[in-house]
């Protein structure tokens, strides 16, 4: 009688976006990471995360540590610690008295208009990436201020900090001319979390306007090399509908059409590569940065997948 049942031999089903990912996180990412991964794909804690994220905290109430890879050493910084409230709102808890520590870090290091700088002087004499100079008196910039700015607001945060960072934040935002990706990405996670929605929503289609005319996105992903790439980035280092709508209730959806975000998202799909994370488009100046980075960026794509409604499980 012959044998019934699945042969021995039989072809295992191929790992799903996910279970890859998941392969690649633990082999490859921090910590932090990884708490990070448990906590928004399988059902792990926020106090997991946060005791993690605990480790680069530094008693003035910011971060270090190389929280954000590009920066190493142990002092804090206005990125690390915008990196640190990302996390914290990501897990739900934004909020409290660890808030009001980092508030009282952000106005010891506030330039003279209030708001952040990109470095502090402090990071001189510790490694960091050649593409942002340490300075003596570093001017202000959306880049470091307008997310933190954005979080806060949208934690229902409130300090003495948030006035005059925030009338920074409005008077950048919108009079822009001339700008770069990162410099609109930290525009837009100001305006979805600015309370005044109708100014929000007149400051990013006028934003949005820009980013179309000045070429700041790659809206054919498939003719990504013909897109010109901004001063100062690395060969490659384009920008796509979903680096900037990151949800579908971001501001910077309406920038888009229904085809152009579904292109986006494909080839969001179609960047994982073969260890299961996702790439880093920006200049690799040491090899353990790029490591640090590519788990950050991994979780960021699945999340930014799940939101949009794609399969990734």
């Amino acid at each position: 009688m012959a044998e019934t049942g699945a042969s021995p031999h039989a072809a295992s089903p191929p790992l799903s976006p996910l279970q890859r990912a998941e392969q690649f996180v633990w082999l490859t990412a921090r910590v932090l990471e990884q708490r990070r991964f448990a906590f928004h794909f399988l059902d792990g804690g926020a106090d997991a995360v946060e005791t993690a994220l605990s480790a680069y905290g530094n008693e003035d109430g910011g971060y270090g540590h190389a929280l954000e890879p590009d920066l190493r050493g142990p002092v804090s910084q206005p990125l690390h610690t915008g990196h640190a409230l990302r996390v914290l709102d990501s897990i739900g808890r934004c909020g409290g008295m660890r808030v009001e520590r980092v508030c009282r870090y952000l106005t010891s290091v506030s330039t003279s208009d209030g708001a952040l700088p990109a470095i502090h002087p402090s990071q001189r004499g510790y490694p960091c990436a050649p593409f942002v100079p340490v300075v003596d008196h570093p001017p202000s910039e959306l880049l470091a201020t307008g997310p933190v700015v954005g979080l806060l607001h949208r934690n229902e945060v409130w300090h003495a900090w948030l006035f005059r960072a925030t009338d920074f934040c409005w008077l950048t935002v919108e009079s822009l001319e001339k700008s770069h990706p990162y410099e609109v990405q930290a525009a837009v996670a100001f305006l979805d979390g600015a309370p005044d929605r109708p100014r929000a929503e007149a400051a990013a289609d006028r934003l949005g306007r820009l980013v179309r005319e000045q070429r700041l996105v790659v809206l054919d992903p498939e003719r990504a090399d013909t897109a010109p790439v901004s001063a100062g980035y690395g060969p490659g280092e384009h920008h796509f509908a979903h680096d900037y709508a990151k949800a579908p209730e971001s501001l910077a959806r309406a920038w888009f059409t229904d085809e152009e975000m579904a292109r986006s998202l494909d080839f969001l799909v179609a960047e994982q590569e073969g260890d299961g994370g996702w790439p880093v488009r920006w200049r690799r100046w040491a090899p353990g940065t790029a490591l640090e980075s590519r788990p950050i960026v991994t979780i960021e794509a699945l999340r930014t997948l799940r939101a949009f409604g794609r399969a990734i499980a």
